[in-house]
């Protein structure tokens, strides 16, 4: 016979409902009594209150897009972490990161990622997250050998939680990168710490 599949439940819902649960049970012993939904006499905690608890804040609607890890054993993948400063808010944290990518010269540096770059995901103040995609000149040996004279593209993907913006910069062709993320984390990594970021 066949066996449909089970559903699939989305564990940030799956988390906010349980916390809800257990919310409006712990109300009871503020004079709300959850199974009638009676109004709170007076000097209780009200419903609204309750809902807006920490405990509740603490699931989000929304979670924050992941940066996988590098492949084991790659050669052309760097990752990492970067903290922001102690006492700085969440808002301020995308901010500053989002300002340090936004300076990155389109035209390289240090002679990598001369062909510029853009933004593939931008959404450090909704989701935390941003992607970008980095081009080389495309002028080199290396592209016209091994890339039919097309730019190297790379990925640096940035996830931005609770002050700690979690990163991997990656070539999408290739086993080696020739030293090209190292040094575009390194100059990132420098703009950060001039702001109070610590990190590699």
């Amino acid at each position: 016979f066949f066996e449909p599949p089970a559903p699939q439940v989305d564990p940030v819902m799956k988390n906010r409902t349980l916390a809800i649960f257990l919310a409006l049970f712990a109300g009871s012993a503020f004079g709300w009594t959850p199974m009638t939904m009676s109004a709170p006499s007076k000097g209780s905690v009200s419903r609204r209150a309750i809902l807006s608890s920490p405990l509740i804040l603490a699931f989000p609607l929304v979670a924050n897009a992941a940066v996988d890890a590098c492949p084991k054993g790659a050669n052309n993948c760097v990752e990492g972490a970067w903290t922001a400063p102690a006492g700085m808010k969440g808002s301020e944290a995308s901010a500053s990161l989002k300002s340090v990518l936004d300076a990155y010269p389109q035209e390289g540096q240090a002679g990598v990622d001369e062909g510029g770059w853009k933004y593939a995901v931008e959404d450090l103040a909704g989701k935390g997250y941003a992607r970008l995609e980095v081009s080389s000149s495309g002028k080199g040996n290396f592209a016209k050998f091994l890339n039919g004279g097309k730019p190297f593209v790379d990925d640096l993907e940035v996830s931005l939680e609770d002050g700690v913006a979690k990163f991997r910069s990656k070539s999408r062709t290739g086993d080696s990168d020739f030293g090209v993320n190292g040094k575009r984390v390194a100059y990132i990594s420098t703009g950060l710490k001039a702001k109070g970021w610590a990190g590699p």
